[in-house]
């Protein structure tokens, strides 16, 4: 398996895993054109040439940063894939100079088993009045807050 930078090509695999996972309720939808003015934010995990996983770290403020669409296909979950995309996420969130880096999800235990620590969503004010304000769950999505120290 490889964990590397997205691509441009990458876009379209990530796309069919996201409405997957959403039609699910296990993650927001994303559309589209929001994964490809984002690709620099994110991350694959490869195996065989096919996508099995993706993820991505938003910088939210200057000492804070997102874990955003951490999805790792049903085939390969339970392995530990997820947990690499996110300490490869904390990596790069550390060698830009955030300090924190938060989650809010659906799956807050796997979350919690890396080291994040759940927290009011309201100590989130950049995120909840740029993002969640704008989705159609609001206020009440059900996703958990979660925030982790990384430096």
């Amino acid at each position: 398996m490889l964990i590397r930078q997205a691509k441009v090509s990458d876009v379209k695999g990530m796309h069919l895993l996201v409405k997957g996972h959403a039609q699910k309720g296990e993650l927001l939808a994303r559309p589209l054109s929001d994964l490809y003015e984002k690709i620099p934010d994110f991350i694959v995990a490869e195996e065989k040439g096919e996508i099995i996983s993706c993820g991505a770290l938003h910088v939210s403020w200057e000492d804070l940063a997102e874990v955003r669409t951490l999805i790792v296909t049903k085939k390969y979950q339970k392995k530990g894939i997820g947990a690499k995309m996110v300490y490869e996420l904390e990596r790069r969130a550390h060698k830009l100079g955030v300090k924190k880096v938060f989650a809010l999800s659906f799956r807050p235990k796997f979350f919690k088993k890396i080291g994040y620590i759940e927290i009011n969503r309201d100590i989130l004010p950049h995120k909840v009045w740029r993002d969640c304000i704008k989705c159609p769950m609001f206020p009440d999505c059900g996703e958990t807050a979660l925030i982790k120290t990384i430096s």
